[in-house]
């Protein structure tokens, strides 16, 4: 069995560190995880990195899937889905490595091998949220992205809001709904909703790609999109309609003690299909219903302010190794920030992995310099 270097992760005897590559999972965005999935096993380095695909089914087994990212493809009439096995996968810590082990009934343990890094690309509740990360913990795993405290935050809007209020950024305004509330006095709900002015935006607070997300005009329409979303979350978070452009800003952690590195930042153009608003078809299904622009169209010292911003907001919530940072720039010059995503898409449609091609750093690079930055990352309280 080779040794790993306990303080960098790597492994020693020349070996290529082994990836697991871990996708699927339990929430509304499964089927975006396979396809964010499929994007890295078709660009990651199969020279530098022994890669092994990991799939989480919608019952939480975890199976060993096929490993071509043609399988996990995205259309409007099929989303791709990890299936149920016979065999089921454990990471498992044997003689201080981390080893795979495939189980099935009657049969004896098979191991697979070490792992010297996970990449969990899931997406949403039980995957994104700080979950999957206090499981890589407790087993000392090194993994790539945000911890537990920084996934959970920015996973959940209500509490992500008031972490950037409390670090000074700006935030729109917005009212956060429990179930407690909703079910016990929905009349006060819809009272708060009015203050804030039509048109809003009712969203799901822990959940992500735009699922569950409902533009409302009046009181008409309310209790639909709030029932809507509850299909998702039973809290929500309701936010005013800001008039303004969406622009986003990509984050990579930097080396060692070096401040977070930032993109160019990008700006959003939904240019067919009549969507109101940026939403799951425009971001997934439908080619061409959305554009980015990278830079965006702004003067220098907005996209000045929008990287510093950007990485003040990764700084908050305490992320590592990558986020995507949204923004509402208004008419007047104001840049308010919308949300932070802790593990953004990487789809052939996703803006991060595009912002940072627009900016020099093109995906391959950027796959390599994520798993670099976990290697290299220190396990426990850091």
């Amino acid at each position: 069995m080779t040794e790993k270097n306990q303080t960098t992760g790597t492994p020693d005897g020349g070996r290529r560190p082994r990836v697991a590559v871990l996708f699927g999972g339990r929430s509304s965005e499964h089927a975006v995880s396979c396809v964010t999935a499929a994007g890295v096993m078709g660009a990651i380095d199969k020279s530098k990195y022994d890669v092994v695909p990991i799939g989480i089914a919608k019952t939480g087994q975890w199976v060993l899937p096929s490993g071509d990212p043609s399988q996990w493809s995205l259309s409007s009439a099929e989303l791709p889905e990890v299936a149920p096995s016979g065999k089921t996968v454990t990471l498992a810590e044997i003689g201080g490595t981390h080893q795979l082990v495939v189980t099935e009934p009657n049969a004896v343990p098979q191991e697979l091998g070490s792992v010297d890094v996970v990449f969990p690309l899931l997406h949403g509740p039980w995957g994104e949220d700080g979950t999957i990360q206090g499981l890589l913990e407790l087993s000392d795993t090194r993994y790539v992205g945000a911890g537990v405290l920084a996934s959970a935050v920015g996973m959940d809007k209500h509490f992500m809001k008031v972490v950037f209020e409390a670090a000074g950024l700006k935030v729109g305004p917005y009212v956060a709904v429990t179930d407690r509330e909703w079910s016990n006095d929905a009349e006060a709900v819809r009272k708060r909703v009015d203050r804030l002015g039509y048109p809003v935006f009712v969203k799901p607070a822990r959940a992500g790609s735009s699922m569950g997300i409902s533009k409302v005009d009046s009181l008409d329409g309310l209790d639909a999109a709030i029932e809507e979303a509850r299909r998702h979350d039973l809290k929500l978070v309701i936010e005013a309609g800001i008039t303004g452009r969406e622009i986003e800003c990509a984050v990579l952690e930097g080396r060692g003690t070096d401040a977070p590195r930032t993109s160019m930042p990008g700006e959003i153009a939904v240019t067919s299909g009549g969507h109101e608003f940026y939403d799951f078809a425009a971001k997934y299904v439908e080619d061409g219903a959305a554009a980015l622009s990278c830079p965006a169209d702004m003067p220098e010292e907005a996209i000045a302010r929008v990287r510093e911003l950007a990485a003040a907001a990764f700084d908050a919530v305490g992320a590592e190794g990558l986020s995507r940072v949204d923004f509402f720039y208004t008419p007047d010059g104001e840049l308010i920030i919308n949300e932070i995503n802790t593990m953004p898409g990487f789809t052939p449609k996703s803006m991060y992995p595009q912002m940072w091609a627009a900016s020099g750093l093109p995906y391959p690079e950027l796959i390599d310099e994520l798993i670099h930055l976990a290697l290299n990352r220190k396990t426990g309280l850091r």
